[in-house]
């Protein structure tokens, strides 16, 4: 068996791998397992990733072959990568397409390249009564109400369903985009977002039409959003986070864009319009009076005949929603994200529902070629205080982590950054109100929770854009879809356990391109050897996946 000392990766039976951080070579090989493998450990110098069925599953629809994973794995690996690995591999990606959904003479059919799976999945008691007829050996009839269902179903049982059976094309909109901005200034699509568009559009064939696209925050996923609307030229539904980013997406859509204020409307808890193009928010569509009533408003997926149907963050779509996009299969659907992983667990759910992944760029790619700004990551460790360790040590677990997040000291290692970049626009970002209030008060400037009413935020959040405002607190309401071009620093000073979404989406917040130069500074205040830290650890995952790599700095030393 040959060894080659000099690579960075080791290959173990269970699918897991081992990556030489300091290895010459991490680069390269990092870019090239991220696209079938998920990051799972991050201590300094060596990394853990995971291939897993999802993982090989997303690779193969994005068009990656068994082949190309191996000669990755063969170029990297110190050993010889094990045979049963290979053939792990090799099956997992076959399965992607072994099962297609179809529509042949007007029917939907399940199709399927072995029959002898087809007889196995017919076989379960609880499927029998969505398959309708046997055509042939390779062929059945299914319940064309069952095709969201079914999807779910079948990817449990480990077969992954390509549907192919087309979509229905809703009522027709006309929608061109606008050469130049109302403001005047000249728009055009970049290249990596023509290319995101067309992934999904695959040239109006039935290729395309349903899946994700992934991005980082502040590469303009509502700019591609709004491309394939244009492509697709039909009324539309966009489901979003909050009223907030409900009102970028329309400002968007009527700044660059063919459409008016009348084809435009806001469904949220101040609005309720249906028109053409209508973007709602996830927590109108899943209101409800009480636990056990219907959702109230759940029915605007049936109130226009639409034709696409865009999920904004698609990792945080509620398990509700899940259920009623299993019956509206039929309806192009688009998934727009910086992160597939969802901290419920239920990637699969996107997967079948939603679309696999179409399209993904590397973060640190987008920064080199100046489309998002250069980010600095830097993790500030503080001890606690003698008496503050004493309450810390004697308390349960759930509460230890909020008196870690919430050291006194965090506030003077907060004073010296802000020292350090005096004049930047910067966000003060964290997880608990008195903290932050606390905070606000001391440094006498606003703060934006969830209680603060949606016109008083945006006249807040204008300011802040204006310079007027050159230090915001903001709760977790700045987590998600909010437009702060100009915020240059982030200094999180609390977060939500080991949330690997919430630290993508918080460093996103500063990653728009700078007027002047084109640097970022994202700081993490963390108490140090208290579950404070091992959750920071936790958080990076996934940034660290994109090819960043955190500086960590004691207190003293800033």
């Amino acid at each position: 068996m040959s060894i080659h000392p000099e690579r960075p990766l080791i290959i173990q039976s269970d699918r897991s791998m081992f990556v030489e951080v300091q290895n010459p070579m991490y680069d390269q090989v990092r870019e090239k397992i991220t696209l079938f493998a998920e990051l799972v450990k991050s201590p300094e110098y060596i990394h853990t990733y995971r291939m897993t069925p999802l993982s090989l599953w997303n690779a193969a629809a994005s068009g990656i072959t068994a082949e190309q994973i191996l000669e990755s794995l063969h170029q990297y690996s110190k050993f010889q990568v094990p045979s049963h690995i290979e053939t792990e591999i090799r099956e997992y990606i076959s399965r992607f397409g072994l099962l297609s959904f179809e529509k042949i003479n007007g029917r939907l059919v399940c199709k399927t390249k072995d029959p002898e799976i087809l007889k196995e999945i017919m076989a379960y008691r609880s499927l029998k009564n969505y398959f309708l007829e046997e055509i042939d050996h390779f062929t059945v009839v299914i319940d064309e109400s069952a095709r969201g269902v079914l999807k779910q179903e079948l990817i449990k049982l480990g077969y992954p369903v390509q549907d192919l059976a087309g979509y229905q094309q809703g009522e027709h909109l006309p929608i061109a985009l606008l050469p130049q901005t109302l403001s005047g200034r000249p728009f055009q699509l970049r290249e990596y977002q023509k290319q995101a568009i067309d992934s999904f559009y695959a040239s109006g064939s039935i290729y395309g039409g349903s899946g994700v696209l992934v991005l980082p925050c502040g590469s303009g996923k509502t700019i591609i959003g709004i491309g394939i609307m244009a492509e697709i030229k039909s009324e539309t539904l966009i489901l979003t986070t909050n009223t907030t980013s409900v009102r970028q997406w329309i400002r968007e859509i009527l700044d660059k864009t063919s459409l008016t204020e009348e084809q435009v409307g806001e469904y949220s808890g101040n609005l309720k319009e249906v028109k053409p193009v209508t973007v709602a928010t996830y927590q109108i569509l899943t209101h409800r009076s009480s636990g056990q009533s219907e959702f109230t408003h759940m029915g605007l997926f049936q109130q226009r005949n639409w034709g696409l149907i865009i999920y904004d963050e698609v990792h945080l779509l509620p398990a509700p929603v899940f259920r009623f996009t299993a019956n509206i299969q039929a309806k192009r659907r688009v998934g727009l994200t910086a992160t597939l992983v969802r901290e419920d667990q239920k990637e699969e759910e996107v997967f079948s529902l939603i679309g696999p992944k179409k399209y993904d760029v590397p973060w640190l790619q987008m920064e080199n070629e100046g489309w998002i700004a250069e980010a600095l990551c830097t993790e500030i460790r503080l001890p606690l205080s003698k008496e503050w360790k004493e309450e810390y040590l004697i308390a349960p677990k759930r509460q230890r982590y909020r008196i870690a997040s919430t050291n006194p000291l965090k506030i003077e290692g907060l004073k010296k950054i802000l020292n350090k970049h005096q004049g930047d626009s910067i966000l003060i970002i964290g997880q608990y109100l008195d903290q932050l209030e606390n905070i606000a008060r001391e440094l006498q400037v606003p703060f934006i929770t969830g209680k603060v009413k949606q016109d008083e935020r945006e006249v807040i959040y204008q300011r802040f854009k204006n310079g007027e405002i050159k230090i915001l607190v903001v709760s977790k309401v700045a987590n998600f879809a909010i437009d702060l071009p100009d915020a240059k620093v982030a200094i999180q000073v609390s977060g939500t356990f080991g949330s690997r979404q919430e630290e993508a989406q918080r460093l996103g917040r500063i990653l728009r391109p700078k007027q002047e130069g084109n640097q970022a500074y994202f700081y993490t205040l963390v108490s140090d050897q208290t579950i404070d830290q091992e959750y920071a650890m936790k958080r990076q995952l996934f940034l660290i996946e994109q090819g960043y790599q955190y500086k960590i700095e004691e207190h003293d030393l800033l």
